[in-house]
C-alpha cells in the first residue's frame, strides 16, 4: 500500500524542513523522510549549541560555487530578513555576535522547534528512522532506478505491484512505500558523520546521471606537514589577530595554533579556498608596519635583543619562532637593513603549506556537490529530469563561516518549496 503525496522531501535538516513547510503552506501534500531518529541534529550542534542561523550580510560573494551566478536568484528571493521575521514570530531571542552573525540567545533547539512547528502547522507528515531502499523514477524519464546497497541485507527492488508505466516517483523505504510528483533531495554533505552525514545524496545524483563537483572538507582546521609540525611544535595554544589569505580570499580574524596544525576562524575561512599544495599566507600584525617600528627602535639606539622587541607585539613563543626561522638573536643595533626587511616580511607574510585539512569529522561543511549547471537557479529543479530537486549542502554551493550556509539552506529550500 503506497502513501501518495504531491512532494516527498528526503532529508529533514534545515533545507529540507524549509522546503517542506513552504510547499505545504502552498497547499501541497508533503512527506518529509529522514533516516535519523531525531530531527535537525546538525542544527542542534551548530554555533556551539546556539546556532548561527543567518548572517545580515549574506551576499553572493560570500559563497564558493563553480557557477558563481547560481546563488543570486535564491538569495535575493529569501533574505536574512525573511528568516529573522520567522525567528521573531516564534519569539526566539537572538543577538548579533560579530560581522553580522546572528545567534540564538538560548539554544539551537529553538531553531529546530521553529521549523518543526511550521512544518506541522502546514500539515507536513514526518517519517523518522526511515531508510530509503529504492527510488524508481517515472517511467517516461527512461532513467535507472536507485537502490540503496548500504542497508543490511542488501537493497529492495521496486514494488512489484507497480504498474509497468507509472508517471510518478516511487520511493520504497523501511517505513513503507511512497509515491509523488516531485522528489526533493536535501540529504546534506559528508561533514560531521557522527550526526549521520553520508554520501547518500551524491549517490542518488550519480545514479540519475548528474555530475558531482569534487567534494572536500571545508570550514575546517589545517594539518601541518611533518616539517612544519616540527617547526611549530611549541606554539600550541597561541592565538593571534591576523589577516589570513588563501586562494585569492583574505579574512581578518584570529588564528589558533593546535597540536597538529592551525585552527581559529581565519583558518577555517581560508580552508574554503584552499586546494592541495597551496600556501596559506598570514599577516601576523595587520595594523602595524613592523618594519618601520623596528627602524624606530634602532634609531633610538635601543640595545634590546630583537626577540624582546618582537615580544612587545607578538606572543613570546611566536616571536622566538620567527627569530629562529630568520636566524636572528642579537641586539637590534647589530642587525642590517636587509635583515630587518626580511624579518618584517616574515611577519607580514608568514607562510605555511598545509598537508591537509582535519577532515570531515571536524569540517563544518562539504565543499563541492551536485553540479549547479544541471539545476535551475530559480527552482533547484534538475534541468533534464522534471520533478527532481536538489537543495542545501548537497549542491555545489558552500558559504563562508558565519551563518551563510544556513542562509543558503533557507533560500534554496524556499526556492524549491515554491516550485515543487
Amino acid at each position: 500500500m503506497k502513501s501518495i503525496f504531491d512532494t516527498v522531501v528526503i532529508g529533514a535538516g534545515g533545507a529540507g524542513m524549509m522546503c517542506a513547510m513552504t510547499a505545504a503552506q502552498l497547499g501541497k501534500r508533503v512527506a518529509l523522510l529522514d533516516h535519523a531518529q531525531y530531527i535537525g541534529r546538525k542544527i542542534v550542534i551548530s554555533g556551539g549549541g546556539r546556532c548561527n542561523f543567518t548572517n545580515l550580510y549574506a551576499e553572493p560573494e560570500s559563497y564558493v560555487c563553480s557557477n558563481p551566478h547560481f546563488v543570486k536568484s535564491a538569495l535575493a528571493r529569501y533574505t536574512p530578513g525573511d528568516f529573522i521575521t520567522l525567528v521573531e514570530k516564534h519569539k526566539i531571542p537572538y543577538h548579533e555576535k560579530k560581522l553580522g552573525q546572528l545567534f540564538c540567545d538560548n539554544s539551537a533547539t529553538d531553531i529546530v522547534n521553529l521549523l518543526v512547528d511550521e512544518c506541522e502547522a502546514a500539515g507536513v507528515e514526518f517519517r523518522t528512522s526511515c531508510d530509503i531502499k529504492s527510488i524508481v523514477p517515472p517511467t517516461q524519464l527512461n532513467l535507472p532506478s536507485f537502490h540503496n546497497q548500504l542497508l543490511p541485507g542488501g537493497f529492495a527492488s521496486a514494488d512489484s505491484s507497480a504498474e509497468s508505466s507509472n508517471p510518478h516517483w516511487q520511493i520504497s523505504t523501511t517505513r513503507g512505500a511512497f509515491e509523488c510528483d516531485s522528489l526533493v533531495i536535501a540529504t546534506g554533505g559528508l561533514s560531521v558523520p557522527k550526526v549521520g552525514a553520508t554520501a547518500f545524496g551524491y549517490n542518488i545524483a550519480k545514479t540519475f546521471g548528474l555530475k558531482i563537483v569534487e567534494t572536500a572538507p571545508a570550514l575546517d582546521g589545517f594539518v601541518f606537514s611533518d616539517k612544519d609540525m616540527d617547526r611549530f611544535n611549541d606554539l600550541q595554544g597561541i592565538s593571534a589577530d591576523t589577516i589570513t589569505s588563501c586562494g585569492g580570499a583574505s579574512f581578518r580574524e584570529n588564528i589558533l595554533f593546535t597540536h597538529r596544525g592551525m585552527s581559529g576562524p581565519a583558518s577555517l575561512q581560508a580552508s574554503l579556498y584552499w586546494r592541495q599544495g597551496a600556501v596559506v599566507e598570514i599577516d601576523l600584525l595587520p595594523e602595524l608596519d613592523i618594519g618601520e617600528v623596528l627602524r624606530e627602535h634602532r634609531a633610538e639606539r635601543s640595545k634590546k635583543n630583537i626577540r624582546n622587541i618582537l615580544s612587545d607585539y607578538l606572543p613570546n613563543r611566536l616571536a622566538s619562532r620567527i627569530c629562529d626561522d630568520q636566524k636572528l638573536d642579537d641586539s637590534i643595533q647589530h642587525i642590517s637593513d636587509q635583515k630587518l626587511d626580511q624579518l618584517s616580511d616574515g611577519i607580514k607574510r608568514f607562510e605555511f603549506r598545509p598537508n591537509s585539512t582535519v577532515g570531515y569529522i571536524k569540517a563544518e561543511v562539504t565543499r563541492g556537490g551536485v553540479d549547479t549547471n544541471q539545476l535551475s537557479s530559480t527552482t533547484m529543479e534538475c534541468k533534464k529530469i522534471p520533478g527532481l530537486f536538489f537543495i542545501g549542502e548537497v549542491i555545489d554551493v558552500t558559504g563562508q563561516l558565519g551563518g551563510f550556509n544556513f542562509q543558503w539552506a533557507w533560500a534554496s529550500g524556499y526556492a524549491a518549496g515554491q516550485n515543487v
